[in-house]
């Protein structure tokens, strides 16, 4: 096993879903109003350091990660499932040199 101790790699949380629009209609209701649900939150990513790892080299083959989306809403103030969130395990005592938003 070849040991690395650095790694450039892309991260991206996930987007959240989209809200539903719709409005209540029943026969004996003249004025309704609306029941969209809202969209589901994205899922985000986080460092777990772990005590099991001593190298990077998983991060040398797969450099991109990113986190479940959120699901769309539904009629009837259903909102939508949320996305899974994704945790990077990381070496004991490594830290994370720079983070950049785009």
């Amino acid at each position: 096993m070849k040991f690395v101790d650095e790694a450039t790699i892309r991260v991206e949380a996930g987007k959240g879903g989209n809200g539903a629009s719709s409005f209540l209609r029943l026969k004996f209701e003249p004025l309704g109003g609306p029941d969209g649900g809202d969209g589901g939150d994205g899922g985000s990513v986080f460092l777990k350091a772990d005590e099991s790892i001593n190298t990077l080299v998983d991060y040398r083959y797969i450099r991109t990660y990113k986190a479940e989306n959120g699901e769309k809403g539904g009629s009837r103030n259903c909102t939508g499932k949320s996305g899974q969130d994704f945790p990077l395990t990381m070496i004991l005592k490594r830290g994370v040199d720079y983070i950049l938003y785009l």
